[in-house]
């Protein structure tokens, strides 16, 4: 069996590879090769995707199974960025699959799921929050429709650290609000406390990866949802988890303690103290509160997912995620907030 894994340095591809060999180890005949975007030797294999032509060593012959977890996850995207970094690329990579090729492809669950008038960036992206979920969308579309063979898309929320240790390979999405947090940039929470916010470890994502590669190949295109569902944390649980983990981590370090932010309804910070934090707010706290606001509509979601594989324990997951990114990071998870600032004020 020869299994291709696209994007084998990020952070769901990193684990996947690690599964992935774990799971063939002791087996002969599987092949497993990896590609990065940037690789220092031949392993993984070096490959720009969309930007170049696949290389030597990948081609001459389809594979057996393609896991694509290559992908730009940024929130911020044009339409145009987010076509060039996800859409193309998943078409160069098909170019590698036969018609006996099954195709493991990385989505997210936000491609489903409700979501409220007031997530939504504009016409641009079609009824989805931005360039990311929207793009995730057309590839899940094309890969279903137009790839001749056996297809599995999995769908994760927003990806934690691992359960056991919170090890992650790159801190990116949802990390932003711990240092937001200890910052004093996260002043306040925008959306509902008693809201939906998903969150699944990346070992568990993984797992259900690799499980689909090496698993029987579907007859009929298969989704799989990584959820907690009901059990879901809730918006204003996730906020007192991180701050109890990040003062437990202070505490041992001698350092005060933060303050949980309180919350503020999303009706009320877009019609009041958005147009206020515009106008009084230094450019680096309005960034931050742009960023933040891309996060509100994820942790706040009036529905959970409904999943095929189920999170337990979410609470547990989060904690030790902060745990370790207070480790890695501990200048950042010591700092002393710094309140907000208004420079216009006479």
């Amino acid at each position: 069996m020869r299994i291709l894994v696209t994007g084998a340095a990020g952070v769901v591809g990193t684990e996947v590879a690690a599964r992935l060999a774990a799971g063939t180890a002791g087996r002969t005949g599987p092949q497993i090769v990896h590609t990065a975007r940037r690789a220092p030797g031949d392993t993984p294999v070096r490959w720009n995707i969309g930007s170049e032509p696949a290389p030597e060593a990948l081609t001459g012959r389809p594979w057996d199974v393609i896991v694509h977890t290559a992908a730009s996850t940024r929130w911020t995207m044009t339409r145009d960025e987010a076509t060039d970094a996800n859409i193309r690329t998943l078409r160069d990579v098909l170019g590698l699959a036969g018609p006996d090729t099954h195709v493991v492809h990385v989505s997210t669950a936000y491609v489903g799921g409700v979501r409220a008038p007031e997530d939504l960036r504009g016409a641009e992206f079609e009824g989805y929050r931005n360039g990311y979920e929207w793009s995730k969308a057309r590839c899940e579309e094309i890969v279903t429709t137009e790839h001749r063979g056996p297809v599995t898309i999995v769908r994760p929320p927003l990806v934690m650290g691992r359960r056991g240790d919170g090890h992650i390979a790159r801190f990116s999405g949802p990390y932003s609000l711990f240092p937001a947090l200890v910052s004093g940039l996260a002043a306040v929470v925008v959306g509902d406390p008693g809201g939906f916010a998903e969150i699944s470890p990346v070992d568990e994502v993984a797992e259900a990866i690799a499980a689909a590669a090496l698993g029987p190949v579907p007859s009929a295109p298969r989704t799989e949802v990584i959820a907690a569902g009901p059990d879901s944390l809730r918006l204003d649980t996730l906020v007192r988890i991180t701050c109890d983990t990040l003062n437990a981590f202070r505490a041992e370090h001698g350092v005060e303690p933060i303050a949980k932010p309180p919350t503020v309804s999303t009706d009320s910070w877009n019609r009041f103290f958005l147009p206020l934090a515009e106008q009084w707010l230094s450019p680096v706290q309005q960034q931050a509160v742009k960023l933040l606001a891309m996060f509100q509509s994820y942790t706040s979601m009036g529905e959970p997912f409904e999943p095929t594989r189920k999170v337990a324990d979410p609470g547990g997951v989060l904690a030790a995620s902060v745990r370790h990114w207070a480790e890695s990071k501990p200048r950042q998870a010591l700092s002393r907030p710094v309140p907000w600032t208004l420079i216009n004020a006479a």
